[in-house]
C-alpha cells in the first residue's frame, strides 16, 4: 500500500486530483503550469551545480537531532 502511495505521489496524482475538484480558468492553469517549469528548471540546475561542486550539498541530518541539527531534546509527557 505505502509504495503504490509512493509511485502515485511522485507522478503528481494527488496533486492533480486536489486541482480538478474546482473549476481553473485557462489564464491562471497557464500561469501555474508555467511557475511550475521554472521551478523544475530551477531544481535542475541547481541539483546540476551541486553535482559539479559548485554549490555545497545540502547538509545531511543525523540520526537524533531534532529541527535545525541542534541536540536532541527530551519528550515531554
Amino acid at each position: 500500500m505505502v509504495r503504490i502511495y509512493r509511485e502515485t505521489a511522485c507522478e503528481g496524482v494527488f496533486r492533480e486530483m486536489k486541482l480538478r475538484k474546482h473549476y481553473e480558468k485557462p489564464s491562471e492553469r497557464r500561469v501555474r503550469e508555467k511557475a511550475e517549469a521554472v521551478r523544475r528548471a530551477r531544481k535542475l540546475a541547481r541539483k546540476k551545480l551541486q553535482r559539479e561542486g559548485l554549490l555545497p550539498m545540502k547538509p545531511r541530518v543525523t540520526q537524533g537531532t531534532v529541527g535545525r541539527g541542534g541536540p536532541a531534546r527530551a519528550r515531554r509527557f
